[in-house]
């Protein structure tokens, strides 16, 4: 993408006035998109954007400066604007190591950019047939496709020079049913780091039949309770909650400005001995799985929370440097025109022994829900609200009628306690996190489990059990 030597010229340009330490971040995105409404394809597009970041740190001062020519010019100009507020010592360059490139998790078979336009346009119209034909309630399909390749070079006068060559492949469908009950919505996608092998493991045929299935379901829901309940969440349904709820008040940067309700805990009990948090960029396939993270670092398996104990918070370069600690693989970006800062990558809570059939069968009276919706979180606190897509009453142990949508309401440090069940099984969901105006692609994951007690925010009234 640029040439060793330019690099090297660029970050001994960045260090002329002073400062700690210089990066270079240079990116090559290309994207396609296609979607479909109601039956008619509105819009196939292609993107491209070349460019790069320049960064130098100097004590507690960054500057910053990014430029979409890549020459060796508008590199310097770059370098040059980002030293500007640099004026403390002068740092050297180090030369950098041989093999600072590491292999992608998982292997791309079918590069999206070999795939013809008509076959992707192709897996909307299957979906459109497929979600149509599963019932006759369902009378609207939306549906969107979207690849990317990004190729990020990341080199710093520290020494390292890495690359990474990332692809992502995405299909979702959204499905309208009406009844007498009126018009219900449903949700289904597909999302992997990988190519367009992704739709051999799994048919746009079924990513629509599920969304269908969710819609058409929702018809004979009745009101969700209200009140404290247990919540059973389905292996990979409930991620999101543990990610917002949980893993962003683990991220450094909220923890040195003691905005989290996690700071100072380090070797407390904070959850359920039952769970295992961890947060891991290298997970094959994953959505948020890379070689490297956008500081150069290799992608790192990190363990947060180990049989409820607090073990490690997710660390960015910046926030390491500070702390005199190795950054954890967690420095993640939008784009070179953004600065990096701590973001997660794949985080979910591990597999236990249990199976998922007896927690069920040793819940007289709860809340079954097989896939959240979005939600909001203080981080400070560990409060948050989230919303169901698709959830089922339980009673004597059984899995019964489907719920209208309901809000979850609880804390998430005490959810973490309320922990009492957790199975064997496990399966995550791809979700696009958003924190300060960057957004970022992440994986989230859990095996079945079950909360003690949550607020279950429904409409039928009562407290818990009739």
């Amino acid at each position: 993408m640029i040439a060793a030597d330019v690099v090297e010229r660029v970050l001994h340009e960045a260090l002329r006035r002073g400062g700690d330490l210089a990066e270079v971040f240079a990116e090559d995105r290309r994207s396609t998109a296609a979607t479909l409404d109601d039956g008619r394809v509105e819009e196939v597009a292609s993107s491209e954007e070349r460019g790069a970041g320049i960064r130098v740190l100097c004590g507690e001062t960054t500057g910053f400066a990014y430029t979409a020519d890549l020459s060796e010019r508008g590199l310097v100009e770059a370098a040059r604007t980002a030293s500007a507020v640099a004026r403390g010592r002068t740092a050297s360059v180090q030369e950098a190591p041989p093999g600072g490139s590491r292999p992608t998790p998982g292997a791309v078979r079918l590069p999206p950019e070999e795939v013809p336009t008509a076959d992707k346009v192709a897996l909307l119209r299957q979906a459109d047939d497929a979600a149509r034909a599963s019932n006759a309630s369902v009378v609207q399909v939306s549906a969107s496709y979207g690849d990317a390749r990004r190729r990020i070079l990341v080199a710093r006068s520290d020494g390292v020079f890495a690359e990474d060559d990332q692809v992502r492949t995405r299909l979702s469908v959204t499905c309208v049913a009406a009844g007498d009950s009126g018009m219900q919505t449903g949700f289904e996608s597909v999302a992997r780091t990988a190519g367009f092998e992704v739709f051999d493991e799994r048919t746009a045929g079924d990513v629509a039949g599920q969304a269908a299935r969710r819609a058409v379901a929702k018809l004979a829901a009745r009101p969700a309770p209200s009140g404290m309940l247990p919540v059973i969440l389905a292996a990979g349904s409930g991620g999101i909650l543990f990610h917002e709820a949980c893993g962003h008040g683990l991220e450094a940067d909220h923890i040195v400005k003691d905005a989290s309700v996690y700071a100072h805990k380090l070797g407390e009990l904070v959850a359920s001995p039952l769970v295992t948090l961890v947060d891991d960029g290298t997970m094959p396939g994953e959505w948020g799985a890379s070689a490297i993270d956008d500081e150069g670092w290799p992608a790192q398996r990190n363990v947060l929370i180990e049989r409820g104990v607090l073990t490690d918070y997710m660390w960015d370069l910046v926030r390491a440097r500070r702390e005199g600690r190795a950054p954890g693989g967690n420095g993640r970006r939008q784009s070179y025109r953004d600065l990096p800062m701590v973001r997660m990558t794949n985080t979910f809570i591990t597999a236990g022994e249990g199976e998922p059939d007896d927690i069920i069968a040793s819940t007289p009276y709860g809340v079954y829900v097989a896939k959240l919706g979005g939600g909001q979180v203080n981080t400070a606190t560990g409060d948050f609200v989230f919303g169901t897509v698709e959830a089922y009453l339980v009673e004597n142990g059984r899995v019964t009628e489907p719920l209208r949508d309901a809000n979850l309401v609880g804390n998430g440090p005490e959810i973490l306690r309320r922990v009492d069940a957790v199975a064997g099984d496990f399966a995550t969901s791809p979700g696009t996190c958003g924190k300060d105006g960057q957004n970022v692609p992440v994986g989230c994951g859990q095996p079945t489990l079950r909360i003690s007690g949550v607020t279950v925010g429904g409409t039928a009234g009562g407290e818990g059990a009739p």
